[in-house]
């Protein structure tokens, strides 16, 4: 009788000798023995990761067969940084094909925060990859990257500790113009702990499915979640977003400043840095100036720009109309 496999479409083979991948698969419920690994030997070598078999159920040689020449058939997907894992999940269902309110109820279950526990990054990702499947490799990879980061700079991974750190570097993500501001902001948003001031910043709200909206006096005023640093003090009990190295390791290694405020510079993207409110109320003062100097000198333009349009003089008008009757005696 033929034996029958029974697997799923997409499995991992992990790097190593023929007899390492048998013990393995063999661990993983696959029912391995030597003849399979002479077998293997003779028809090729599996190739490592993540290989898509095309069936569940196949015949053993079948299976012995496909894994010595299945590729994996990817497909790319890229996580923004600042982005929240509420969208970059729907584009991940969306990508692959695969059902959103798995794929949501998956991480629900796995994740270790609500967000920041997939990093900002370009994934290659099989394709036929289940939701479990799916948000495991995630969540592995960026586990792996944060304890290999955590060991270098503290020597130890404390899981609870670093994600203090990625709540904190999600903040400077949101709120940061670019990487050279990240320890900046960051020794704003340590200032302000230590002085036991609340962060009062927009980033935190855009938190979950609120990440592209625009904060408001009303959204501040109505938020009771902890994100809303306005209302209360110390950092979110959890990531705002997804986040990238830099941002983390400026949470980690801030800025030595005395700054506790910071806006959005003339430019609109840079910021001012203040150490005092009178500083910072002087800063919003020279940006409101600026803006209200070129709003004048574009109206002033406009104008100019109006008396500079060409008007027809009367005796160019009257000729025109010669010409056309002239040419009207000819019809």
């Amino acid at each position: 009788m033929t034996l029958e496999v029974n697997t799923q479409r997409v499995i991992y083979i992990p790097k190593g000798s023929t007899n390492y991948i048998v013990t393995y698969l063999d661990k993983n419920n696959y029912d391995m023995n030597s003849l399979d690994k002479m077998a293997i030997k003779l028809l090729g070598y599996p190739q490592s990761g993540w290989i898509d078999l095309k069936e569940t159920k196949m015949a053993k040689i079948e299976f012995l067969y496909r894994l010595t020449t299945s590729k994996a058939a990817l497909k790319k997907v890229t996580l923004i940084p600042g982005e929240t894992y509420y969208y970059f999940l729907q584009d991940l269902a969306k990508t692959l094909n695969i059902s959103t309110v798995k794929l949501f109820d998956t991480y629900a279950q796995k994740a270790f925060k609500k967000d920041g526990n997939i990093i900002a990054d370009t994934y290659h990702l099989p394709i036929g990859m289940n939701e479990i499947q799916l948000i495991d490799h995630l969540l592995e990879i960026t586990d792996k990257k944060y304890e290999k980061l955590s060991n270098k700079i503290f020597g130890l991974y404390n899981k609870e500790k670093w994600y203090k750190y990625v709540t904190i570097a999600s903040v400077i993500q949101k709120e940061s113009a670019s990487k050279e501001e990240m320890p900046l902001i960051s020794s704003v948003i340590h200032n302000r702990i230590n002085k036991k001031m609340k962060l009062q910043m927009d980033g935190t709200l855009n938190y979950g499915r609120n990440s592209h909206m625009k904060v408001t006096p009303q959204m501040i005023k109505n938020d009771t979640s902890d994100y809303n640093t306005y209302k209360r003090k110390g950092i979110p009990s959890n990531p705002v977003c997804a986040i990238e190295f830099e941002a983390i390791k400026s949470a980690i290694f801030p800025t030595k400043t005395n700054y506790l405020y910071f806006m959005k510079a003339k430019d609109g993207q840079s910021h001012d840095f203040a150490a005092t409110y009178k500083e910072h109320i002087a800063n919003i003062r020279a940006v409101q100036k600026y803006k209200r100097a070129q709003r004048t000198k574009k109206t002033t333009k406009k104008i100019k720009k109006v008396e500079k349009k060409r008007i027809i003089p009367k005796q160019t008008i009257e000729k025109s109309v010669f010409k056309r009757d002239l040419k009207d005696l000819w019809k």
